[in-house]
């Protein structure tokens, strides 16, 4: 038997599946590999086996022998996916309102009223300028405190202690910005409890039969989920369309293409340096397409490989705004399908719009290879993205 190949995978292109992944991808559906915590695991790649996988109840977020295996996630994700993991259905149904077509459709005026003022400000500045910097970054976070309902002049703050809270490379950080995000939590809670707004803190704490801490941790869960991924994608959507002119083109001419577009590049889920997958540990032994899992034994749910699956996309390495995305699995897949994704979508679309028809003559400052991937982050996405026009 060949040794554990092992993570992460090197990414010699950005906008690319790492080679060894898309080898191994090419020669069967579950391999066994080897996690960058020395602990083997087996990786699935195949789509039709991560989709059914991910909604798999003998596949669990917590390991059913804590500490068999070190965990290599943020101190923030791991505490929030503990706790929640025995009342999974009834959280979610407390979540699925605050997301509803309705809301959304009202919290889309101020996103894009956001999103206008800081490509006003990227306007005026002198380029090249970073695109991190002037919104991927600062827009997420400006929509979560909106939403949520944190006063503006904490946003900052509210911001770093997510970041912190959210970083996979250093625990203590991450373990110290989720005691401060959960502090900070609690007192807005009682303060919302006093004086009730129209955000969403406000409405879960108004729930009947929830306590202070589920909603400190479902606020919580909700920046994780909502922060840091849109960041990384949005930065991720602009470094697609400025390497894929015809398409950012195609999307100006036809502004009706926006959602599509933003599908594909949610399909594309790049670029992430820990191209591993999502972790899950086997509560009884099964078989995946033949191979066999035994009890307690890791594995990784590669979201990437499976939406890069060629079974299922035609030449999955392309960008195509046009394309029909229904397969993809970015945002998960049945009961535990994300609870934020119509959110996500919102902010993507109204940012990429906005920012195909600002700047139709964007384009990158850099040459793609000299561009360098975040590493402290679970989803990854870029240090910087500089642009110019």
């Amino acid at each position: 038997m060949n040794a554990p190949a092992q993570l992460p995978f090197e990414q010699t292109h950005l906008l690319q599946v790492a080679p060894l992944l898309r080898t191994l991808q090419s020669q069967g559906t579950v391999h066994r590999v080897r996690t960058p915590e020395g602990d083997e695991a087996w990786l699935v790649t195949g789509h039709a086996q991560v989709q059914q996988l991910l909604d798999d109840d003998r596949l669990s977020r917590s390991n059913p022998e804590p500490g068999a295996a070190r965990d290599s996630g943020s101190a923030l994700l791991d505490s929030l996916l503990g706790s929640f993991a025995n009342d999974h259905a009834r959280l979610r149904s407390l979540l699925e309102p605050h997301f509803s077509p309705k809301l959304m459709l009202a919290l889309r005026s101020h996103v894009e009223t956001l999103t206008e003022q800081l490509l006003d400000e990227m306007a005026g500045q002198t380029p090249p300028v970073d695109l991190r910097l002037a919104l991927a970054l600062p827009l997420p976070i400006l929509v979560m405190c909106e939403w949520l309902g944190v006063p503006h002049q904490d946003k900052d703050q509210f911001g770093a202690w997510t970041q912190d809270a959210a970083n996979v490379q250093d625990r203590v950080r991450s373990k110290q910005g989720m005691a401060e995000l959960f502090g900070y939590c609690q007192q807005l809670i009682a303060d919302k409890r006093q004086n009730p707004g129209d955000d969403v803190i406000s409405r879960i704490g108004a729930t009947e039969g929830i306590n202070d801490q589920e909603v400190v941790g479902l606020t919580a869960l909700l920046l994780f989920g909502g922060y840091e991924t849109t960041v990384a994608r949005i930065g991720t959507g602009a470094l697609l369309l400025l390497a894929n002119p015809e398409q950012r083109q195609a999307l100006l001419d036809d502004p009706s293409l926006i959602p599509s577009g933003v599908e594909e590049i949610l399909r594309m889920s790049m670029p992430n340096p820990h191209n591993g997958g999502m972790p899950r540990y086997a509560l009884t032994d099964l078989e995946i397409d033949g191979t066999t899992i035994r009890a307690g034994d890791l594995v990784l749910l590669n979201i990437i490989a499976a939406n890069h699956d060629q079974t299922v996309f035609t030449d999955p390495e392309r960008v195509d705004v046009t394309r029909q995305t229904a397969g993809s699995l970015t945002f998960g897949h049945g009961t535990h399908y994300c609870v934020g994704a119509p959110l996500a979508r919102m902010q993507l679309q109204v940012a990429i719009a906005r920012l195909v028809a600002r700047f139709p003559t964007m384009r990158l400052a850099v040459d793609v290879k000299e561009l360098k991937l975040r590493h402290d982050t679970l989803l990854g996405g870029l240090v910087e993205l500089p642009v110019t026009w």
